[in-house]
């Protein structure tokens, strides 16, 4: 849309307006704008610490305008009411606000709307320049203004709203803060409609679910559905002898949410999901608690023994126990089982055999594939243990075994509808000589004769 000439701006100052253009720097733009802003920002400062985003506003070749994109304040009682949102809740999100911690509109363009003007497009690309350079988008943002210095004019006009003042403190370290007895304007925006709302929801937000490398996914769960969880380990037998720093329902409670999460099941990445997990949920699980808020989370260590020497049967018996809580007892009307052989993802060639309903894709169990063996042995083992009574078994090609159909029928009480490939050669002929009597089965003189001729 064109913009409506003001009659108080030169030609000149109506084709900035029009004209400008805000981007990120490039690298070698860097040395450049920190000197000017240490030159001409009132603070004299350009040191950003922690993850930042420079712009620059240019115009026909020339900067007219600076911003620099920082971290969120860590502690702010305003801003937390206006959001909304719960210590943990911040704790967790903190990352989706940033801080405008420098604008300065350089000397020689002092221009009437140019500063709003430069401000909106700064907003309007600043998510996805964040998104682009460190994986995630950002939702609000906020500044400081010093009503010594500023009436907040620009960013008045830009859409931003005024808070309230803040307390005259300043953070020096991790958990002091000293007062300097000059409070300044706090000014928050949403970059888009409805940022509040997704950063107090109850769903972790949408930028945040597909975390980059390096980056931890926390745990959804409520405290009611990890106490659900972990009474139903209670029963697992436990290998280790004494004192134990961690229940074992608690760690198996921590494995299962961090495979829920889509977290790579390793001991590094156990451990830091549950490093990551809050100080509500640590307390539930019943980590150590080491005082002033703080637990101390299970190891490498501690998951590499739980992933080694779990009892593997046990573990099923109390996840199959955990699907009836949380689904109910199987549909009456289940009679169709599905198994199926696969690799595991980062396990090194670890394979195993798994059993699904095929009406509601449910997990029935699993069975390991000895080393050096192959899926047949482990999958005769899995049906030996599977309630299959009435029901079809399908399975592909490897599994068209005599052994493996004779457990199906005679052993379980169920039926099997398996697949023949050509490289079969002695079953595709008994499977032609089988069809070629239900002909005669099924055919109206069968009973005449004595029954089919099989």
């Amino acid at each position: 849309m064109k913009r409506i000439p003001r009659p108080d701006l030169s030609p000149e100052q109506q084709s900035l307006l029009e004209g400008v253009r805000v981007r990120p720097i490039q690298p070698h733009e860097a040395e450049r704008f920190d000197q000017l802003i240490a030159t001409e920002h009132y603070l004299k400062s350009s040191r950003l610490v922690g993850r930042h985003l420079r712009h620059v506003a240019e115009w026909g070749g020339q900067w007219v305008g600076l911003l620099t994109w920082t971290p969120g304040a860590f502690n702010l009682k305003l801003r937390e009411q206006w959001i909304g949102w719960s210590a943990e809740q911040k704790k967790r999100r903190l990352g989706l606000v940033v801080n405008n911690s420098r604008f300065l509109i350089l000397p020689s363009f002092h221009v009437p709307n140019l500063a709003s003007r430069v401000m909106k497009l700064a907003l309007q690309r600043l998510s996805q320049d964040w998104r682009e350079r460190y994986g995630h988008e950002v939702l609000v943002v906020e500044t400081f203004v010093d009503p010594q210095q500023f009436l907040g004019t620009s960013y008045k006009a830009s859409g931003w709203t005024l808070l309230g003042q803040t307390q005259g403190f300043a953070r020096k370290r991790a958990d002091f803060y000293l007062p300097h007895a000059h409070p300044k304007q706090l000014w928050v925006r949403e970059i888009r409609p409805g940022a509040r709302t997704v950063l107090r929801g109850r769903n972790q937000p949408q930028t945040l679910r597909e975390p980059q490398a390096g980056q931890v996914r926390e745990c959804p769960c409520s405290p009611e559905q990890l106490q659900s969880m972990q009474q139903l380990f209670d029963g697992l037998p436990d290998w280790r002898q004494g004192d134990c720093d961690y229940p074992l329902s608690s760690l198996v409670t921590v494995a299962v949410c961090a495979m829920l999460c889509g977290v790579v099941l390793g001991q590094r990445d156990l451990a830091a999901f549950a490093r990551n997990m809050t100080r509500q949920q640590k307390s539930l699980l019943r980590f150590p608690f080491l005082g002033r808020g703080r637990y101390r989370s299970p190891s490498e260590t501690t998951f590499f023994k739980l992933l080694s020497r779990l009892d593997s049967r046990a573990l099923e018996g109390a996840l199959q126990r955990w699907l009836d809580h949380r689904l109910g007892p199987r549909h009456p009307r289940d009679d169709r089982i599905a198994l199926d052989g696969k690799e595991q993802l980062n396990s090194q060639g670890f394979q195993s055999v798994s059993a699904y309903s095929v009406r509601d894709d449910r997990w029935l169990g699993s069975e390991p594939v000895a080393e050096g063996s192959n899926e047949i042995p482990a999958a005769q083992e899995l049906l030996r243990r599977l309630e299959v009574e009435g029901a079809i078994v399908t399975a592909d090609a490897l599994h068209t075994q005599t052994e493996t159909a004779r457990i199906v029928v005679q052993e379980r009480g169920g039926d099997y509808l398996f697949t023949v490939k050509g490289n079969q050669k002695g079953v595709q002929q008994s499977v032609r000589q089988l069809y070629a009597g239900l002909e005669r089965a099924f055919s109206p003189w069968a009973s005449s004769t004595g029954g089919p001729d099989l």
